[in-house]
């Protein structure tokens, strides 16, 4: 039930930024990756406190989910550069990011199972968006403009690196993401 939940949620949020974003994917991006930013940030720091009280090893679930979430404000600083969001998007950002910080804790302090089964749809999501993203540059319909130098250094681009370049790591860095946060609410549904 709660998987069915996780999932239903994610196809409503997509619609959403379908229906809002269309196909500006870079405004997209910096919307999606300030709210995929929190659920690591948010996991690793309950992880970490229940560690601490239990006085016990996490099995290195702390520190996959903080690069998680350094992964993902990463993604965020990359297409800030790329999408030069307005006010009104930054505004956006703000309330996106603090409406789904309070939901994801309280979510993951009421089932961690599901809050890490949603992340995993959420990531699904993304790695298909950012399909979708590549698909528009291939074809001409987006420019393939360099890669911000943020992107370069991050990933250990090439100099002459490219938005499409970009693309292609960010959407390997979500395909991960989906793998480990589905394995961990697999994990704890098992438990």
């Amino acid at each position: 039930m709660s998987d069915r939940i996780a999932f239903r949620l994610t196809k409503m949020l997509r619609f959403c930024a379908d229906t809002f974003f269309a196909k500006r994917y870079g405004h997209r991006a910096v919307i999606l990756e300030t709210v995929a930013g929190v659920p690591g940030m948010v996991a690793g720091m309950l992880r970490h406190m229940r560690s601490l009280r239990r006085m016990e090893d996490d099995n290195g679930w702390i520190r996959t989910l903080l690069d998680e979430a350094e992964n993902e404000r990463m993604h965020l600083m990359t297409f800030i550069e790329i999408a030069k969001p307005s006010w009104f998007e930054r505004l956006l950002i703000l309330l996106a990011q603090g409406f789904f910080f309070s939901g994801f804790l309280l979510l993951y302090i009421i089932s961690a199972k599901t809050a890490h089964r949603l992340v995993g749809y959420f990531e699904e999501e993304a790695v298909y968006s950012y399909s979708c993203y590549l698909q528009e540059v291939d074809s001409g319909a987006l420019d393939n403009i360099p890669a911000p130098q943020v992107a370069i250094d991050y990933w250990q681009l090439p100099a002459d690196a490219r938005l499409r370049d970009v693309i292609i790591v960010v959407r390997a860095d979500e395909a991960g993401h989906r793998d480990v946060n589905h394995d961990f609410a697999n994990q704890l549904a098992n438990n």
